[in-house]
């Protein structure tokens, strides 16, 4: 399987902690003498991984760009789950889901990997046509997420959220046009959140899957949230209402 190359502090360190036998080298901005750098460089000893100290302007080469914090690792690929079912059977108890209908900007897709990590979510589900895929840019801005959070990209949305309900779990689109406020939905069982690219929201038919549709209420100026903002307030709601019934009973 090919390598891809990955970069930036978190999603380096996040990879080496997590599946180090994936690694297959890391480059390091050899001026970089800090505390940071030498915790990495560290822990890749420790782990035996191969280390090569570059000059600044190669590694700008290595990572196609400047924004790399000064070091990257060629790691191989994660096999990612390509069905529902590998990601949701055998969990116990209430499932979250984080399912997004064609999000295409890789730091919108990473920090809602981020947020789905934050809020324990079991998986992030995109379609495979008109999504961004697990990009160098999305591991850096998920922060590690990317490494933790199951990411299952699927051919048929629509075929794919009829298997995620055959799991008992509630099927809850986000919509601006909805009557439902969010707080009024009940939303602490077993819930996918469905939400819409940017600017273009749900498509009509990933909007005629879901059990109901719930709209966040907006008290100023702007019209509309960010994807991963909006997806880290809707998935709050449900660990919300999920701690309050927990202590109710």
């Amino acid at each position: 399987m090919a390598g891809i190359l990955i970069y930036g502090f978190h999603a380096v360190t996040a990879r080496l902690r997590q599946n180090p036998a994936s690694v297959e080298e890391l480059f390091v901005d050899a001026a970089r003498q800090d505390a940071r750098a030498r915790d990495v460089l560290e822990l890749a000893k420790t782990l035996g991984v191969r280390i090569l100290q570059v000059d600044g302007k190669r590694l700008d080469g290595i990572a196609g760009g400047p924004r790399h914090q000064g070091i990257a690792a060629r790691v191989t690929m994660v096999q990612q789950p390509r069905h529902v079912d590998e990601v949701l059977e055998g969990l116990q108890g209430d499932l979250l889901l984080l399912v997004l209908d064609g999000v295409q900007d890789p730091h919108n897709l990473g920090a809602c990997l981020r947020v789905a990590d934050a809020m324990g979510a079991n998986a992030v589900i995109a379609p495979k046509d008109r999504a961004v895929g697990l990009t160098p840019t999305v591991a850096k801005v998920a922060c590690g997420a990317a490494e933790t959070v199951p990411y299952l990209t699927v051919t048929n949305l629509a075929r794919a959220l009829r298997d995620i309900k055959e799991y008992g779990v509630h099927i809850v689109g986000a919509d601006g046009e909805a009557e439902t406020e969010l707080a009024q939905a009940k939303v602490g069982g077993s819930v996918a959140w469905v939400l819409g690219a940017e600017g273009g929201g749900l498509r009509r038919l990933t909007r005629e899957h879901c059990d109901e549709l719930v709209k966040i209420p907006m008290y100023g100026t702007v019209e509309s949230l960010n994807v991963s903002v909006s997806a880290g307030i809707c998935l709050y709601e449900s660990r919300r209402q999920r701690n309050l019934a927990d202590h109710a009973g």
